[in-house]
């Protein structure tokens, strides 16, 4: 019988739930939970959290415990050792994070049997979380180009505080290549996506976030000539806008977000999200701060390389859970860069189609 992998959250947030629970999916492995979002002002689950272990324990048939709000301890023990597909709904219940579930599931992809669908209200473009744009048009492009077969669809936005939007993750049976993402190459196009809720729409906000965006992105000496530019005015139950820049260059995807908050000025919001794209062409690395921690469990999966902006808390959070689960992530630093590694080829990829001896639905009481 495979043991527990016991595990402490209390240095970290709901982003070391969403990866333990993903990694003891695809290893076939229980795995225990303490101190969960231990260094959070209010740990334990919350809303976003629950919705993301129930909606796993749903797709691997998995024994749970601690499956409350508040919870500080939770334990996950896998009852599949792939993933059947089908159509799933799930509802957050407030306007917790849509993008944050998904990222939790997309992983699974490689043990899926069958394409499967996963409609998700909550949140699309809340707080501490990629915009639905950000998910859409920077992630998955991305991951598509290492065998990734995915695609999202928004049927509503859903803004802070009430939420109430929805969206599809749409997967199918998935093999990822290794990530190859040490040099960035040329720049090759700048697109813009500024969504403001119609209730917003006498304001302009949608078109003044694009234009504040454009005025001060830097990209006169960049051999660019135009910014592509998509405004949407949107029906949602939450007033809110959000801004998404992606970049495209030689060899990856690069994604920069601003949500509107209330007394901000809307160009204010698009200049925040150029000065962070601002950033990143002022310096090497392919990928974004935000997609480094992101990739992590792909890189897992596959192996490669990956040079990143910097290595934040998140990565190396991220980097000391894949080595609980004896997953070697090496950081390298080579003239002021930072570079992530593996060297697993396909052992992970492959893990969750092996059996587990000694452990059945019926031995778990499942």
């Amino acid at each position: 019988m495979t043991a527990t992998r016991e595990l402490d959250g209390s240095a970290a947030g709901g982003q070391f739930l969403r990866t333990a629970l993903a990694l003891a999916a695809l290893r076939n492995e229980p795995v225990r939970i303490e101190n969960v979002r231990g260094n959070r002002s209010t740990p334990g689950l919350r809303h976003q959290h629950l919705a993301v272990l129930e909606t796993m324990a749903q797709l691997c048939d998995a024994a749970v415990s601690g499956a409350e709000l508040g919870a500080e301890t939770v334990a996950f023990d896998p009852g599949r050792r792939t993933i059947e597909g089908g159509d799933y709904a799930v509802d957050i219940g407030t306007a917790g994070s849509i993008t944050l579930l998904f990222d939790a599931v997309m992983p699974l992809a490689t043990v899926l049997e069958s394409p499967l669908s996963l409609t998700v209200t909550g949140g699309t473009d809340v707080k501490w979380s990629p915009p639905i744009d950000y998910a859409r048009h920077v992630k998955l492009p991305l991951l598509r180009r290492f065998g990734l077969v995915a695609a999202c669809e928004v049927d509503r936005r859903g803004f802070y505080p009430d939420g109430g939007g929805r969206a599809t993750l749409h997967l199918a049976p998935s093999r990822i290549e290794p990530i190859d993402l040490a040099e960035r190459g040329p720049l090759e196009s700048v697109r813009l996506y500024s969504t403001a809720a119609a209730a917003l729409s006498d304001r302009n906000v949608a078109t003044r976030q694009a234009g504040g965006a454009i005025e001060r992105l830097a990209l006169e000496d960049r051999s660019l000539e135009t910014v592509e530019r998509r405004k949407t005015t949107v029906a949602t139950p939450s007033p809110g806008s959000a801004i998404a820049i992606r970049v495209d260059h030689g060899t990856g995807i690069a994604g920069f977000t601003a949500l509107g908050e209330r007394g901000t000025p809307a160009e204010r919001v698009g200049e925040t999200a150029a000065d962070a794209a601002n950033r990143f062409l002022e310096r090497a690395a392919p990928i974004d701060r935000h997609m480094a921690d992101q990739l992590l469990a792909f890189l897992a999966l596959a192996g490669g390389r990956i040079r990143i902006p910097e290595p934040t808390e998140h990565v190396e959070t991220s980097c000391e859970l894949l080595a609980a689960f004896d997953i070697g992530i090496e950081c390298d630093r080579d003239d002021g860069a930072a570079f992530l590694s593996a060297n697993v080829g396909d052992g992970l990829q492959n893990a969750g189609r092996e059996p587990r001896s000694g452990s059945t639905n019926a031995d778990r009481g499942s």
